[in-house]
């Protein structure tokens, strides 16, 4: 490649100049302003044929330098007087797009002049200087229209010019005329290509517009625009509408009759091309006719905040969209990932959350508080919205002046509440089943409060509006939980947003440990067929019934597991506890059961001796059923856990020799009868010596024959009935 340096000044004047190098351009047909003319309508294919490591960015080409590296220094005018003037400002050189031809090629262009004219010819489709006929200079196109006004390129994915289309202004009107680049002759190519396919190919987000010039208007504030060709008059059956499978379209329709006829059938073809989704965009009403994409950036519009929040209509694709994708596809799309409804993926566009919690673990007032967050488009406990969320929150179960005293009850931030006002709609226990008529009489609910579509549908409880079908009433068998997931939540979701969230409150069991240690979401009801169909799970429980904090355990099926959460209710706002603040207020509160543990044992070990003199013994189980919610002992299995602890401790022991004492021969049991220290049976009595006279007092002490070994647990005979031997050591190991 040579190392001349390119100036621009060498093509200035350029047919005044260098009378032969015109010559040389006239025998193809073409002069050099129209060759210059040609390349800079295909700017963005020429750029990238020629260096493949370049890059678009903010209008320029930027690339490393006229060999091709990468990097930036190298820089190329888009769009405007002077698209296709590039500079490098590394060395200073620079020049129009034919000098930038021969700079890439290595060709001299004094020399090399008629080489450089053929192999942009080539490349322009044209045929070579020597197979053509001499043709006198013409400006292309030219017709009775008059002169072009405006040009528009049609590339595909990989920047290959497709077809062209020219405006003219006659005094009759704007016209268009298309070039089919491929048959080299003024007609739309068959298939019409969609306009911008290089920025459409990775892009998940496309709006569609009505003609080029909304379509480049929107392209200029760096949305992924584009148009079919001819806009609103566009032939649907002629379009090749391909590009948009797999994207989520947005269609932009100028404020007229014919431009919601267009953004109708637009809207038909994109989803049966294979559009993940299809919305219209409704233009505002005090916009006036005709108003379209174009005049809202004239207008200085914030247009990503109009096309984030501005009202729509959601198109439901009457076909199946079953799709399939090879590895090569999978692989090969790096197009940005849909945001989250509620990040971390929590909530994604289409997902399922199911929210479970027990009875009275406050599931209702938490989620209340969290989509009061959500609507207003503010995190909370560290769940994001991307920004404020329609919310239909469908509540089964709170009547409605309990249910406006709980919201007024929850501290709200005045501009919480501000933005949340319109974006929250909540039904006061909404009595019907979710059956066919239930799912189109919510239906219409939602499109009442929500025309243009919603984010998350929320459906508090599953029970109380369930339905099984011919499967049955029952939410525990997983047959009738699929057919109230798919053919009831499925279509209710279908008929009002298929992009919307949807969030299932449901009852489980009361956790144990042992199971909140090993899944905690097999305490669903039906959970089976949820864990199966949901996308992610949150339960909500508590670990310790005696203490107001509830821990928050979250399973995602499209993310990486997120950390549980130990949350509480302070001041009517639900708070994240610090885990270190949290140790803090579990040693505190260790400190205060180890209290309540000796209360316990004290009041047993009392209990058990003072029935003793009574004349009543007990074995444990018999001593648990007698004591249930007495004496501040707790229920029957609290009482049993804490003899048993006792037992092993050595602070109660055993006697079986039941007969020796005249007492009751003993039950079924495994141990004996109940023995402490110094316990005697019955009052002490009076007696008096036959010799002496003397009065004293007898006593009946019951002394243990066996024990509970404090290691092994096994029940081994006592050795010395008056040692009593105590490991208090154990306690903080309860």
């Amino acid at each position: 490649m040579s190392n001349e340096v390119v100036n621009i000044n060498d093509w200035r004047d350029f047919n005044s100049a260098a009378p032969q190098r015109r010559d040389d351009a006239r025998q193809t047909g073409l002069s050099v302003d129209e060759i210059k003319v040609r390349l800079n309508a295909n700017l963005r294919g020429l750029l990238s044929y020629l260096y493949p490591a370049g890059v678009f960015r903010h209008g320029k080409f930027l690339v490393g330098d006229v060999r091709g590296n990468k990097g930036e220094s190298l820089s190329v005018e888009l769009s405007g007087p002077k698209a296709g003037m590039w500079h490098d400002f590394a060395t200073g050189e620079g020049g129009d797009v034919l000098a930038l031809w021969a700079a890439a090629t290595g060709r001299n262009t004094q020399s090399d002049f008629p080489s450089l004219l053929d192999d942009v010819h080539q490349w322009l489709g044209e045929p070579g200087m020597e197979s053509v006929t001499i043709e006198p200079e013409r400006t292309v196109p030219m017709d009775e229209l008059g002169p072009v006004t405006a040009k528009w390129d049609y590339v595909d994915g990989e920047g290959a010019l497709l077809a062209c289309v020219y405006r003219y202004d006659p005094p009759s009107g704007k016209q268009f005329r298309p070039w089919d680049v491929s048959c080299r002759k003024m007609k739309a190519p068959d298939p019409r290509p969609l306009y911008n396919q290089p920025a459409m190919k990775s892009a998940m987000d496309v709006v569609l517009v009505e003609g080029e010039k909304a379509a480049d208007a929107l392209i200029g504030q760096g949305v992924c625009a584009t148009t079919a060709m001819n806009g609103a008059k566009a032939p649907v059956e002629k379009t090749d509408w391909s590009p948009l499978c797999g994207k989520r379209v947005l269609i932009w329709p100028d404020k007229d009759a014919a431009g919601w006829q267009y953004a109708e059938v637009a809207a038909e073809a994109a989803l049966g091309s294979g559009a993940l989704s299809v919305a219209i965009l409704m233009p505002p009403l005090d916009k006036p006719e005709k108003w379209d994409a174009a005049d809202a950036v004239d207008d200085g519009m914030d247009i990503d905040a109009f096309i984030a929040n501005a009202a729509r209509q959601s198109i439901q694709s009457p076909r199946s969209n079953a799709q399939a994708f090879s590895l090569k596809q999978l692989l090969g799309d790096h197009s940005p990932m849909p945001d989250d409804i509620i990040a971390p993926r929590v909530l994604t566009p289409s997902g399922l959350l199911v929210f479970g919690g027990a009875p009275k673990v406050g599931k209702s007032d938490f989620l209340l508080c969290w989509l009061v967050h959500m609507a207003a488009g503010i995190e909370f406990l560290s769940f994001t919205p991307p920004r404020p969320l329609r919310v239909f929150y469908l509540q089964a179960e709170i009547q409605y002046h309990y249910l406006r005293e709980r919201l007024q009850d929850i501290s709200l931030q005045p501009e919480v509440i501000r933005q949340a006002h319109d974006n929250l709609v909540i039904t006061p226990q909404l009595k019907l089943i979710l059956n066919e008529a239930g799912v189109e009489t919510v239906g219409a609910l939602i499109r009442k409060h929500f025309p243009d579509g919603l984010d998350i549908i929320v459906i508090d409880p599953i029970r109380n509006v369930f339905d099984g079908g011919e499967a049955g009433p029952s939410e525990n068998d997983n047959n009738a939980m699929l057919f109230f997931l798919r053919d009831r939540v499925e279509k209710l979701r279908d008929a009002v947003d298929p992009n919307a969230g949807i969030i299932l409150v449901h009852h489980t069991r009361k956790l144990s440990k042992k199971q909140v240690d090993e899944d905690p979401f097999q305490a669903l009801s039906g959970a089976g067929a949820l864990r199966g169909y949901y996308s992610s799970g949150m339960i909500l429980f508590r670990p310790d019934e005696t203490r107001s904090e509830r821990k928050l355990i979250t399973e995602l099926r499209n993310g990486p597991a997120l950390a549980a959460k130990i949350v509480d209710k302070n001041g009517g706002q639900w708070i994240e506890i610090d885990p270190s603040s949290e140790r803090l207020i579990r040693q505190e509160y260790g400190e205060k059961l180890d209290a309540e543990r000796l209360r316990k044992r004290d009041v047993i070990l009392q209990v058990l001796f003072e029935e003793a003199l009574g004349g009543r013994v007990y074995t444990a189980t018999q001593f648990a059923e007698r004591f249930e919610n007495r004496a501040g002992l707790g229920g029957r299995s609290t009482i049993a856990e804490r003899v048993s602890v006792l037992t092993t401790k050595g602070y109660i022991k055993y006697f079986r020799n039941p007969e020796d004492h005249d007492l009751p021969p003993l039950p079924r049991t495994r141990y004996g009868y109940l023995c402490v220290e110094g316990m005697q049976l019955g009052e002490a009595e009076d007696v008096v010596d036959e010799k002496t006279g003397e009065v004293f007092q007898s006593v009946h002490q019951l002394l243990p024959t066996h024990y509970k070994c404090h290691q092994s647990g096994a029940v081994l005979e006592v050795e010395s009935p008056h040692n009593w031997v105590y490991h208090d050591e154990e306690m903080d190991h309860e």
